[in-house]
């Protein structure tokens, strides 16, 4: 598969048992490099794994903060790769989220920060997002 990290390490690095739907899951989301949901993995990976299985798959990798959720104007959850350093103990996944008019794909614009808000008192935030829509620098 040329430059794809190794995915048992990866599984090893963040404490998960090492499975080989886990390895199709992560491995599905280092080549396509985009925000996938629960039916394209189920589509890419019919042949070999249940939804179920997919959807367990899902859940672990969020709980461990493998991946996390993606604002999409689709209705579907879509899902990303986190690319935080491991040794940090806490993240934010509050950054921008594109996605392309043309192709369709949503990425993760990690470069772009969302801005500080003040809520007004008795607000708790927990999340924050922010989707652009547009065309993306491949589709352009």
């Amino acid at each position: 598969m040329g430059n794809i990290p190794n995915t048992t390490n990866i599984l090893k690095d963040n404490k998960l048992r090492v499975t080989s739907c886990r390895r199709d899951v992560l491995a599905t989301f280092i080549t396509r490099k985009v925000a996938l949901s629960h039916s394209d993995l189920e589509e890419a990976l019919k042949e070999n794994f249940d939804r179920v299985t997919i959807y367990r798959t899902l859940k672990t990798f969020l709980d461990s903060d493998l991946i996390h959720k993606v604002l999409d104007d689709s209705g579907a959850t879509k899902y990303a790769l986190c690319t935080h350093n491991r040794s940090e103990p806490h993240h934010e996944h509050e950054h921008v989220h594109f996605k392309c008019e043309k192709c369709g794909k949503t990425n993760c614009i990690e470069e772009v920060s969302l801005p500080k808000i003040a809520l007004p008192a008795g607000y708790l935030s927990k999340e924050m997002s922010l989707l652009v829509v547009g065309i993306c620098k491949e589709c352009s």
